[in-house]
């Protein structure tokens, strides 16, 4: 890689943390987990990078949250609240960046060929939408459970079962938005 193409991976691994970081604490609080905009900011950032760089402004979007910038669910930081009862959501975030951005980058929206080949790949996306949510949805309930002391039942009534219309739409926009933005950054050299 030479030296321009460093710094603008660089600087779009910034801008998508950026991104993050604007996008994120917006929510709608509705009880102890609110509806955010979270997960549509990370399907854009894999949409916009490839799977290591998306994982990589994924980790620095929990650093600067666990620092204490204001940047998760309802303008809140700090370690308290990514160790607390929801942390657990937001540190899956790390492998739902992993196995979503493999496949985003494996099965391009943007290059299917025909309308049969495109059907196919949102198919894939949207497996892997919901393969990457589950892994959250696991993984952060699992969290939640130990940490609030609930039991799995109650934890997936209130972490997750009124979550799942919006995520599936979060996922639907981001399937209409990100190609069409992946593909403009191709066509302008920048991805």
């Amino acid at each position: 890689m030479n030296k321009n193409k460093k710094v603008l991976s660089i600087v779009l691994v910034g801008l998508m943390t950026a991104v993050m970081c604007v996008i994120s604490p917006i929510s709608v609080p509705i009880g102890t987990v609110p509806i955010s905009f979270q997960i549509l900011a990370l399907y854009l950032v894999l949409y916009v990078l490839d799977w290591k760089r998306s994982t990589i402004a994924v980790l620095l979007y929990l650093i600067l949250g666990a620092v204490g910038l204001p940047v998760f669910a309802g303008y809140v930081g700090g370690i308290a609240k990514l160790t607390g009862p929801t942390g657990g959501y937001l540190v899956s975030y790390i492998p739902f960046a992993i196995i979503c951005g493999i496949v985003f980058d494996r099965f391009p929206i943007e290059e299917a060929e025909t309308a049969k080949d495109k059907a196919v790949r949102c198919v894939i996306h949207f497996a892997a939408m919901l393969v990457g949510t589950a892994v959250c949805y696991t993984l952060g309930t699992a969290w939640f459970c130990i940490q609030a002391s609930y039991s799995v039942g109650a934890a997936l009534a209130i972490c997750v079962i009124p979550f799942i219309p919006f995520d599936i739409a979060k996922g639907i926009v981001a399937m209409i938005v990100g190609p069409q933005i992946r593909k403009a950054l191709k066509k302008a050299n920048l991805r």
